[in-house]
């Protein structure tokens, strides 16, 4: 049993998590130009909006992901955003977050993004099981995902995620979104 000292030590930690085919890891600025890959894709941007508009170049996403890193040691875990490497390259090939969505900032959100070269690869699921399972390591009790009707890849992916369809709301974003909830009980062992 771990003492109250290496419980917080794992909580304060460094987030790098390997699966079989990837590392979900922090951010770095010289992830810039395979980040843009992801965030500057208009097939990407056009489901982050409003919370992040399409990124234009290198420069702008080199500034994105130093904002992001200077933020991430001030949140608390699980809150947070990550790369996705692939181990066999070292190739950049998505993105992980989790974030309190708005506007009353209670629940906790976990988004995730994937260079479209990438899709289809089940890099997202790998990727989202290890962070989930993570997360709930962080004393999280549930996480959401949100994604417009029209986004069937976000709605799968959730599925697959082991999440359950909870409802559909303009509680978030002011948008009509469809929520999926996954709490620790709902883990397949």
């Amino acid at each position: 049993m771990m003492t109250s000292r290496e419980c917080e030590e794992v909580r304060t930690m460094d987030v790098s998590l390997t699966t079989d085919r990837l590392i979900v890891r922090n951010w770095s600025v010289d992830d810039a130009e395979q980040a843009l890959a992801i965030y500057g894709s208009p097939d990407v941007a056009r489901w982050l909006t409003p919370v992040m508009d399409r990124v234009g170049d290198v420069a702008a996403m080199r500034s994105v992901l130093q904002a992001w890193q200077e933020a991430q040691p001030n949140l608390p875990p699980p809150r947070g955003r990550w790369a996705v490497e692939r181990k066999e390259d070292g190739a950049v090939v998505g993105g992980l977050g989790i974030r309190l969505l708005p506007p009353f900032e209670d629940d906790l959100e976990m988004s995730w993004q994937l260079a479209p070269d990438a899709w289809g690869k089940g890099y997202a699921t790998e990727a989202g099981r290890a962070l989930i399972a993570w997360a709930f390591t962080q004393d999280a009790e549930e996480l959401f995902a949100v994604a417009r009707p029209t986004n069937t890849r976000a709605i799968a992916m959730a599925r697959r995620l082991g999440m359950e369809w909870v409802g559909e709301t303009t509680k978030y974003y002011g948008l009509n979104l469809q929520v999926y909830r996954i709490r620790p009980s709902d883990l397949v062992s």
